[in-house]
């Protein structure tokens, strides 16, 4: 047991039972709290506030963790200075499941993939099969559905051609509209709908994710470097396909995940209490047991603080139709049987003039014209944007009404005028190794 007197006494208080520091003040707890998740703030106010809600916490996670007969634990995570309302405010509004359209949500109901389970092993971790990529985090932009929908093809994928690529939930919070609704929730399926659509997706290192949603750039969404061919929903409430539908590869669920103590959640077998209003969305990637009770092992995008460095154990086979949480209620999976497009070619930069040149999906824009010449390019990296007449801004093609003085981009719609807040940005046309900066609306 040697090596436990190396770990810092705040990783034992965030891995383990609390009541063994029961001793130390719940004040020097809440500062050595404050460090460890690099948390601050910016009043006395709030300090004290937050203080308060991590104090009840705090006594909630105690209470649980004394109860023996529980299969799980909670601890103080980066969370813990939230309120279970703020939290639900804040990470639960993602899924939109309350379609009063059973069809539009059950797209392709699946038939039977496998006449019997008893032939599958007995656990499967696709973690292990290298087919599951690292914990991601949403944020506060509720996507949750996007980060389950990319998990499932980035499974998928990697199962089929051999290669883990981690996949784009920002090109799907921008541009996928026709159902989805970005940072106010969506579903797998529709995600699903759009990258067959749309003929591919991007990768995450090309599209990253801000954690917002922004302007969908169509340059990008060209970009098909991962393909699925189709997908399937799970039927409904069916806990024994949907073992088969994880035998074969990761699947995104929806579950309820709006209980206080999955707020908290650390390690163990997740058995509730919880209800089936679905409002989250994760991804299966495997099953076990341990002691005799059976679990799934789930994927969140909750960062790796959150639970056992990003994941969950949720007992399955409880006898509930509906699972834990609902998680038997609306499962689906992509399918793959084609090869991926080869690789898009180099980038082709776009030519200002005989000297200056922007890169490929940028608008040259003239910053210094002197009688009728431009002297002087900047790059807006919107394609097809306008250029302001003061010379300095550019707006998207959507918004293409410049007001510089407001610093506002505008279009017109039968109901009056839209606009949108400009963000500053910075990029140079390139000439002869010179540049200008250059900032823009979007």
């Amino acid at each position: 047991m040697g090596w436990l007197w190396r770990i810092p006494p705040l990783m034992i208080l965030l891995s383990f039972s609390l009541p063994t520091i029961s001793s130390q003040s719940t004040s020097d707890l809440f500062q050595q709290w404050c460090h460890h998740h690099g948390k601050s703030y910016s009043t006395d106010e709030e300090y004290s506030y937050r203080f308060n809600v991590f104090q009840d916490n705090y006594a909630y996670i105690l209470q649980h963790n004394s109860n023996s007969s529980s299969h799980y634990t909670l601890s103080l995570n980066a969370f813990a200075d939230l309120t279970h309302h703020e939290f639900k405010l804040a990470r639960l509004r993602g899924l939109s499941a309350s379609s009063p359209s059973a069809d539009l949500i059950r797209l392709n109901r699946a038939g039977s993939l496998i006449q019997s389970s008893a032939n599958l092993p007995k656990s499967l971790d696709w973690r292990e099969k290298g087919a599951v990529t690292n914990v991601k985090d949403q944020g506060s932009c509720g996507a949750c559905w996007s980060f389950s929908a990319t998990g499932a093809m980035e499974g998928i994928n990697q199962i089929v051609t051999g290669s883990l690529i981690s996949l784009s939930e920002q090109e799907l919070v921008d541009c996928d509209r026709s159902f989805n609704s970005g940072c106010e929730g969506g579903l797998m399926d529709y995600a699903y709908e759009f990258v067959i659509k749309n003929k591919g997706i991007d990768t995450e290192e090309d599209y990253p994710y801000k954690g917002k949603e922004t302007t969908c750039n169509k340059n990008k969404m060209k970009t098909h470097v991962v393909t699925i061919d189709g997908y399937n929903d799970v039927p409904e409430n069916n806990e024994d396909q949907l073992l088969q539908a994880v035998a074969i590869q990761p699947v995104s669920v929806g579950i309820c995940g709006s209980e206080r103590a999955f707020q908290l959640y650390s390690k163990g077998i997740f058995n509730g209490p919880c209800s089936t209003s679905l409002d989250h969305a994760v991804l299966i990637v495997g099953y076990d047991s341990k002691d005799g009770v059976d679990y799934w092992i789930i994927k969140n995008s909750w960062g790796k603080s959150w639970g056992i460095d990003g994941y969950m154990y949720m007992a399955r086979n409880t006898g509930d139709s509906h699972g834990i949480c609902g998680i038997n209620m609306l499962a689906s999976y992509p399918i793959k049987t084609s090869p991926n497009p080869p690789p898009s070619p180099t980038p082709k930069p776009v030519k200002c003039n005989l000297f200056s040149w922007c890169g490929e999906g940028e608008t040259c824009c003239c910053a210094t014209k002197i009688l009728g010449i431009c002297l002087k390019w900047m790059c807006c990296e919107l394609n097809a944007s306008v250029c302001c007449k003061d010379n300095r801004h550019c707006c998207p093609s959507d918004y293409p009404i410049c007001d510089s003085q407001r610093n506002l981009c505008l279009k017109q719609t039968g109901n009056g005028t839209l606009a949108i807040q400009p963000k500053k940005s910075s990029s140079f046309a390139r000439s002869g190794g010179k540049s200008s900066l250059h900032q823009q609306y979007f």
